[in-house]
């Protein structure tokens, strides 16, 4: 029997748990997260609970790196191959239109302009038959002109790729020969179902997060090397499994909600132990608050998952397996706002860790939920990180008077009022997995 070890790496904060599988010892560690450099953060972690690493058989990451790059848009210039006539797919997207009475409603804007998409003569139909061979010098042509251009990926989507992957395989067999420094990924290695938008796009997503993605499991790899780990690495996937770094290089989408769905796994574990199969998990962290219906002891899991989806606009559509997870901008960090209107709003944005929310003293200015809370007396400003860190009360103050004058509350008032309006949104969340599905939700356990 050896240790096990585990990393989560949240918005605000990094967690660490280790466990001795023979003695039974855990040994927990928490430490700012490290934006700029996230690898570092875990390694700091790991020094900081002085753990000897090579004793550790496994180690099991969450991590924020992909679902970052997607809502920040921090990812890799990124080409499109696809097959002729279907260059506009992902401009068309779909008809059905969540905000169907908006005039000025916008469609989301595909994360590869036009003039990163290329057609070549190709056609394969449903059932797999070749019906337009693949023009290999037209491949051959738009490589090159990818690589001319500076395109650091590329994703490669024919129609009905599903069916016969011949011709995708072909064109990266084509890629690597003309422009082997491209990261290239191939819509069958990706989802291998019909829908051309959905697939489409989930082949671009991937594409787009693949190089950040690659350097920094490289890095973290590279890192734990160093401290003498030799035992076996694995990421947290969106549907509540594990996956290799090397595999996880190779299709990162599917770590789109590795962070979030580790607290899922962890309250089904316990509420199991406890004899409750009907549950409700809740994790707040320091950007947002993750809410899952657990029925019957078994996690749901959706075949689709849409990125930045809300009531009013469509998103992003992933075709990947993903937990069933519901999240809102009501974490620790998430920043409180006046509106033009003089309405009181909290989040979505967050403070993150750098700077963080104001009262951490490392230059935020910004009125937090932290500080809220800080001002109400619900947190102790001595006593904070596990009495590692000291909280100050007068830059919370400072912060949240900013937004108390203008709409004519007391600072009490204010930090009381963006704690119930937090509070409000996860009220929200909790009922969109439970009420708005046809769940009572007295029926389960919170």
């Amino acid at each position: 029997m050896a240790t096990r070890l585990a990393i989560d790496i949240g918005g605000t904060f990094t967690d660490l748990v280790a466990l001795d599988e023979e003695t039974g010892e855990i040994v927990l560690e928490k430490a700012l997260t490290t934006p700029a450099n996230f690898a570092e953060g875990v390694t700091h972690t790991i020094r900081k609970a002085n753990l000897d690493t090579r004793g550790v058989a496994q180690f099991v990451h969450g991590t924020t790196v992909v679902i970052n790059a997607l809502t920040e848009r921090r990812g890799a210039k990124v080409a499109l191959i696809t097959t002729e006539g279907f260059r506009d797919v992902l401009e068309i997207q779909r008809a059905n239109r969540t905000d169907m009475y908006n005039l000025l409603y916008a469609k989301p804007l595909p994360f590869v302009p036009r003039r990163f998409r290329f057609e070549v003569p190709e056609r394969v139909d449903h059932r797999g038959a070749v019906l337009v061979p693949l023009d290999e010098n037209a491949v051959q042509e738009v490589v090159e002109r990818c690589k001319a251009l500076g395109i650091e990926a590329i994703a490669v989507c024919y129609l009905n790729a599903y069916a016969n992957a011949s011709h995708e395989a072909r064109t990266r067999t084509i890629i690597g020969r003309v422009y082997p420094e491209a990261a290239v990924t191939v819509s069958h290695e990706i989802t291998q179902q019909w829908r051309e938008y959905e697939r489409t796009n989930t082949t671009v997503l991937n594409a787009f997060v693949k190089p950040a993605t690659t350097r920094y499991l490289s890095t973290l790899d590279r890192r734990l090397s160093e401290l003498g780990f030799l035992g076996s690495k694995l990421a947290m996937q969106s549907n509540g499994g594990t996956t290799t770094f090397s595999q996880a290089q190779r299709v990162p989408i599917h770590l789109v909600e590795s962070g979030p769905v580790g607290g899922v796994i962890g309250a089904r574990v316990i509420a199991a132990r406890a004899g409750e199969e009907n549950t409700i998990s809740f994790d707040m962290g320091g950007t947002t608050a993750k809410v899952c219906l657990i029925e019957n002891g078994e996690v749901k899991i959706n075949t689709e998952y849409h990125l930045e989806r809300s009531a009013t606009w469509a998103g992003y559509p992933l075709r990947i397996p993903v937990a069933d997870i519901v999240e809102v901008g009501a974490g620790g960090g998430s920043i409180a706002w006046i509106d033009v209107g003089g309405a009181l709003h909290v989040g979505p944005r967050s403070a993150g860790a750098d700077p963080g929310p104001s009262c951490y003293g490392l230059g935020g200015t910004d009125p937090t939920v932290t500080d809220a809370n800080l001002i109400t007396g619900r947190l102790s400003a001595d006593y904070f990180l596990g009495g590692q860190m000291r909280l100050d009360v007068s830059k919370a103050r400072l912060a949240v008077r900013k937004i108390a004058e203008p709409i004519g509350l007391s600072i009490e008032d204010t930090a009381l009022g963006i704690l119930r309006l937090a509070n409000a949104n996860m009220q929200a969340a909790l009922e969109r997995v439970s009420v708005e599905r046809g769940y009572d939700p007295r029926d389960f356990t919170l």
